[in-house]
């Protein structure tokens, strides 16, 4: 009888954890999703730089239980295909909205029908798409890329005059829009001045690491007379400014001027220092924005289809410690 009741009470309890293992969300189930609640499916790119840790940070702040949502967020490592697969999770899932960085604008299409069909709206965040059919998407939330990098040549323009300038530049992630809009403009300058002269164009992939790698790779076929470095974010920055003070130059004040776009924290404190010359910003926190285009749908409204933030940049000049400190990113 002793053996029967210790089998009953390991059955149970067995069962009872199985009920427990059971509470979180998977592929394809539903029964977990919260009625009460906006359901919210968030397919990040990764986490490959500071800007991505934070804005995902600004989504997760922001999508609480407490704020009347429930959040599945997916971080795709950085490929697409982990991305669709996502999104396809999300349908079978039958959450209320999507919300999308794209890794790349092209390969839409087809998984973008899937949710219209499925009636899920898709909000880009960050980046955008390349689609035939734009109702593919209902809204887009984030930085004017070719706005941030006419800052950069404007910069480079009151810098140099028409003094030689020797670029090495160092790409984001190919075919993303941000590497699309701050490559496309840096050629265009380079086309209107005669006196400037790209050296070479690096993929870094919007990390410090391949940063690094191909910059070094560059230099260490000879040494090279480089006026910019131009960086598509702050993480390649600072393993082009690694690989640079490695192979005898000087970043800053009489040696190259590392530009770069995101302006971290840590960014920030370089300029200060005066390692880098010139960081574009570009606002990681999206989190409340995104935010506002899901209220919008939910009394019944048409959101704008593009929403855009307002950028600046800053010089050694304009930045204290003090107001590296304050700032939330």
């Amino acid at each position: 009888m002793k053996r029967k009741l210790i089998l009953l009470a390991l059955t149970a309890a067995l069962l009872l954890l199985w009920g427990c293992a059971g509470q979180t969300a998977d592929a394809g189930d539903t029964e977990d999703l919260e009625e009460d609640l906006i359901v919210v499916g968030v397919c990040q790119v990764g986490a490959e730089s500071d800007w991505r840790v934070a804005n995902s940070e600004s989504i997760k702040a922001v999508f609480t239980e407490e704020n009347g949502y429930q959040l599945l967020f997916e971080d795709a490592k950085q490929k697409q295909e982990n991305q669709i697969s996502a999104i396809r999770k999300f349908i079978q899932q039958k959450v209320d909205y999507i919300v999308l960085m794209p890794i790349s604008e092209t390969g839409w299409d087809s998984v973008l029908q899937e949710a219209r069909d499925a009636g899920i709206p898709v909000i880009l965040v960050d980046r955008m798409v390349d689609v035939e059919d734009e109702s593919l998407y209902t809204a887009h939330i984030g930085s004017d890329f070719e706005a941030e990098a006419a800052l950069a040549v404007d910069w480079m323009e009151e810098t140099y005059g028409d003094d030689p300038v020797n670029i090495v530049h160092l790409l984001g992630t190919v075919d993303s829009t941000a590497q699309l809009g701050r490559t496309e403009v840096l050629e265009e300058a380079v086309e209107r001045h005669d006196n400037w002269t790209i050296l070479t164009q690096l993929e870094g992939d919007f990390t410090q690491a391949k940063a690094y790698e191909v910059m070094c790779g560059y230099l260490s076929k000879g040494s090279t007379d480089i006026h910019v470095v131009y960086c598509e974010n702050d993480n390649e920055a600072y393993g082009a400014i690694e690989a640079l003070e490695e192979y005898g130059y000087t970043c800053g004040e009489g040696g190259v001027a590392v530009i770069s776009f995101d302006a971290t924290g840590t960014c920030l404190n370089l300029c200060l220092e005066g390692k880098i010359a010139l960081a574009v910003e570009c606002n990681p926190l999206l989190g409340e924005l995104v935010e506002e285009v899901i209220q919008t749908l939910e009394a019944g409204d048409t959101p704008a289809k593009h929403t855009y933030v307002e950028e600046t940049c800053f010089t050694r000049g304009d930045l204290t410690e003090e107001f590296i400190a304050e700032r939330a990113y």
